[in-house]
């Protein structure tokens, strides 16, 4: 007989608490990463593990969960007893967070870990310094799918399914009314129907025979596939005038992103950064990089969009863009960048409404979301929604997830009827 022994439980307060909670509350400061030349993958990419402690110690001492004089003695490196016992807080939450896969170290500072835990696990002034961690894919999808329930919430309840036409098909679902059958359809027999014609034809005959006339077939709602890039905007002024847009960028991204996944498994998502120049990024580093350089080059954004939906055989295609500035910069036929820190720039202008109108001509819709609303910056993307007859939306870093969810979700294809 298996004999169950209780005893008194000797743990501490923080092995109590839930990790996923304490991802999503520190999600803003997760994705605050930087990289600083995104042309090139760095040796020190992802933040420090100081970072990632510090913002840990502010949130549980906003919460109340810890003494804010404890946070200010490990702050400045006492040896105080509350500063060690955050230190084993911060040790346990990190053999967790490794443990349960949402972070990853370096194979030196993972060997080192294993060595000495308190070496990179404690105040400040320990190698946590200088030890840089990644977030997993596993991270980065519960990333996307607390703000994609976030963003859904605030919209109210939805039912995200696929992209609705007003067009029928002989699919496997059989939801309207039957057809008779024609040469290509789903041969998916509305088998009542069909002897009913049979029957009518012959009367109650055997055996019974079957006409090609008298075949029925169950129609669907034709539901179609979008191949979707996400263009968004990384040069400097994203960042300026005390507000960051770049991050509610990418809360949105990552949201779009999981929600592609899990309702439109038909659908395709990838993702563009443009500044001086222009490069996809996979989702699973979206996370990770930060603004680059000042200048906003919007045409080789849309060009390199363009060439990735070309490659995509779907019945939509279509590009999300987020930006905030005027765009400011060229890229010549010798690879050479034109620059004009003072934007709008005719030639430049002339250039990116080309590249609208080729995407146009390529059956590429181009939605554009502004987060600025500058007179001269209205205009510009009040004439690019004119040349793609696209939508365009003026909004704040606040509404923007709300904004392109609702759009994405709810839009109707226009061109199938």
């Amino acid at each position: 007989m298996r004999i169950t022994r209780y005893s008194r439980y000797t743990g501490q307060w923080w092995d109590s608490l839930n990790l996923e909670d304490l991802l999503g509350d520190l999600a803003d400061s997760l994705l605050q990463g930087s990289i600083p030349d995104l042309e090139f993958e760095p040796a020190e990419s992802g933040q420090t593990l100081q970072n990632l402690f510090q913002s840990i110690l502010e949130l549980l001492a906003a919460q109340g969960r810890i003494d804010p004089r404890d946070l200010e003695d490990w702050m400045e490196g006492q040896e105080t007893e509350g500063a060690k016992t955050l230190g084993q807080l911060l040790k346990a939450l990190l053999a967790r967070m490794l443990e349960e896969g949402y972070l990853t170290l370096s194979e030196e500072a993972e060997g080192q870990r294993e060595r000495d835990p308190s070496s990179i696990a404690g105040g400040v002034g320990t190698e946590s310094g200088t030890v840089r961690f990644e977030m997993t894919n596993k991270a980065i999808d519960f990333l996307g799918y607390r703000a994609l329930r976030d963003l859904l919430a605030s919209l109210g309840r939805s039912s995200a399914g696929r992209h609705d036409t007003r067009q029928l098909s002989t699919g496997v679902e059989a939801s309207e009314a039957s057809k008779p059958y024609e040469f290509g359809d789903s041969l998916n027999l509305d088998i009542p129907g069909t002897l009913l014609n049979a029957i009518r034809r012959e009367g109650f005959a055997a055996p019974l025979g079957l006409e090609p006339e008298d075949l029925l077939v169950h129609q669907a709602e034709y539901q179609s596939s979008c191949a979707t890039v996400l263009l968004l905007d990384c040069s400097h002024s994203m960042v300026l005038y005390g507000e960051d847009r770049f991050t509610p960028a990418k809360r949105v991204a990552l949201a779009l992103a999981h929600l592609i996944r899990a309702q439109y498994p038909g659908d395709t998502l990838q993702v563009v950064l443009f500044h001086d120049s222009a490069e996809e990024v996979p989702v699973s580093r979206l996370a990770r990089v930060a603004v680059g350089p000042h200048h906003t080059n919007t045409r080789e954004g849309l060009r390199l969009a363009r060439r990735l939906l070309t490659r995509q055989q779907k019945d939509m295609r279509q590009i999300i863009m987020i930006t905030d500035g005027k765009p400011s910069a060229l890229t010549l036929p010798d690879g050479r960048i034109y620059k004009n820190p003072m934007g709008l720039d005719p030639w430049v202008l002339r250039e990116t409404f080309q590249e609208v109108a080729d995407c146009r001509r390529s059956g590429i819709l181009i939605n554009t979301f502004m987060l600025a609303r500058d007179p001269d910056l209205v205009a510009f993307v009040q004439k690019v929604t004119e040349i793609c007859r696209g939508k365009a939306y003026f909004t704040t870093p606040m509404t923007l997830g709300s904004y392109i969810l609702m759009d994405y979700v709810k839009r109707k294809v226009r061109r199938i009827h």
